[in-house]
């Protein structure tokens, strides 16, 4: 007997292990397929569990569509004519966005998304001609070299008067220019007053690049004009500060008129060629602080004196840069209160090339400054009236190069 006790433990041990093993493996098939069924199911919930542990944010709200399915069900039975499908849903998201009641969160289709993309690098197909109003009548302000417009013989201070036969006398500059742009390839035929003399030309739209910075020295006085801020923003301002400091000049003036802005971090980057090492923007959501977006520590025109040039047209990636060097007493503001948009933008991408841009910040100039609907007030106004451009006068900038 002193024998069968070991044996019979031995006899136990296996039945008992064998029991186990089978709890585990029911267990974990069962733990599988549950989490199975809840990451097919609920994967959503999931992923916004863990996305803000990667720094992520992820709503996993719904709304209720009903009465959007309502709604296309009735066009689909009753509405007499064709209807576009994609334009419904586009139609849908656009109005979605557009009910936030904010000007800058916008829904954009494939072909938007596209457009604002060449918009924002300064590429668009046309004939390479910047247009105005002068007089009350659109007119070619500037011709860029090398563009279809120029080898036309499209002149600055011509007078449109039809574009493909159709006449745009009194019509706004926007509404010009995109009747001028159109497919790389294609023609248009514009129609001009010079003088007294009407000229009409031919010519063949081409892909037009126009950079983003223009660089000039007269008299000792380095120009800068920034039209936009862009991925190449901040090298060719660079190299032109550069070429700025090689001359010896005694002053500088930055024309950001009309710049509806860009990336925010080629603002912080032009900020930077004067202000060293100290935060240019500050980002708020929800009225906390989520970002402090420091210059670097290479202010090549630090200690140059400088006029910054701005107007109702300037705004966003502008204001950035007004406001850090008016706070930091860095430059000296001319011209007319800017636009006044301090908020921040951030672009997502969306099935089949679309894309929604949402407010999704505010921002704040080094003194704590939210200028939305504000604006900057320039430290010297100057006011340049429709009298001044039709004269092809610039009392702002004659302002500006008076102060050094």
């Amino acid at each position: 007997m002193t024998e069968a006790v070991p044996e019979q433990r031995q006899n136990s041990l296996p039945r008992r292990n064998n029991s186990v093993s089978k709890s585990l493996f029911f267990g974990t098939i069962a733990v599988c397929l549950l989490v199975g069924f809840v990451a097919g199911t609920r994967s959503g919930e999931l992923y916004a569990a863990i996305a803000p542990l990667f720094g992520l944010k992820v709503s996993t709200d719904t709304l209720d569509l009903g009465i959007v399915q309502k709604t296309y069900q009735q066009l689909k039975v009753n509405y007499d004519g064709e209807l576009d499908t994609q334009a419904l849903i586009d139609g849908a998201a656009r109005g979605m966005t557009a009910a936030t009641g904010d000007p800058h969160t916008v829904y954009m289709d494939k072909a938007e998304a596209e457009e604002f993309a060449k918009q924002l690098i300064g590429e668009v197909s046309g004939i390479g001609c910047e247009i105005g109003v002068r007089s009350k009548q659109p007119t070619i302000l500037r011709v860029l070299p090398d563009s279809p417009a120029e080898k036309s013989g499209l002149q600055a201070g011509d007078v449109i008067r039809a574009v493909n036969d159709e006449i745009v006398i009194g019509a706004d500059s926007a509404s010009v220019a995109e009747k001028i742009r159109g497919e790389v390839g294609t023609s248009v035929k514009i129609a001009v007053v010079r003088g007294t003399e009407a000229k009409e030309f031919s010519m063949t739209r081409a892909k037009v690049s126009d950079k983003s910075v223009r660089a000039s020295v007269r008299d000792g006085i380095g120009t800068m004009i920034i039209s936009r801020f862009d991925q190449d923003t901040y090298e060719l301002a660079r190299a032109a500060a550069a070429d700025f400091k090689a001359q010896n000049v005694r002053g500088v003036i930055i024309d950001l008129r009309d710049n509806g802005g860009g990336y925010l971090t080629a603002a912080r980057d032009i900020s930077g060629l004067w202000v060293e090492n100290k935060v240019v923007v500050t980002e708020k959501t929800g009225g906390k602080v989520t970002d402090e977006i420091k210059a670097g520590s290479s202010a090549i025109l630090a200690g140059v004196k400088t006029v910054v040039v701005v107007n109702g047209g300037s705004a966003s990636a502008s204001e950035i840069v007004a406001g850090a060097l008016q706070d930091y007493k860095l430059a000296t503001l001319v011209g007319e209160k800017t636009f006044g948009k301090g908020t921040v933008q951030k672009l997502i991408d969306l099935p089949d090339g679309r894309q929604v841009k949402i407010t999704v910040a505010r921002w704040y100039t080094p003194n704590g400054r939210n200028i939305t609907k504000e604006g900057i007030t320039p430290d010297k106004t100057v006011p340049l009236t429709s009298d001044d451009m039709n004269a092809s006068r610039d009392p702002q900038m004659d302002a500006a190069r008076a102060s050094f």
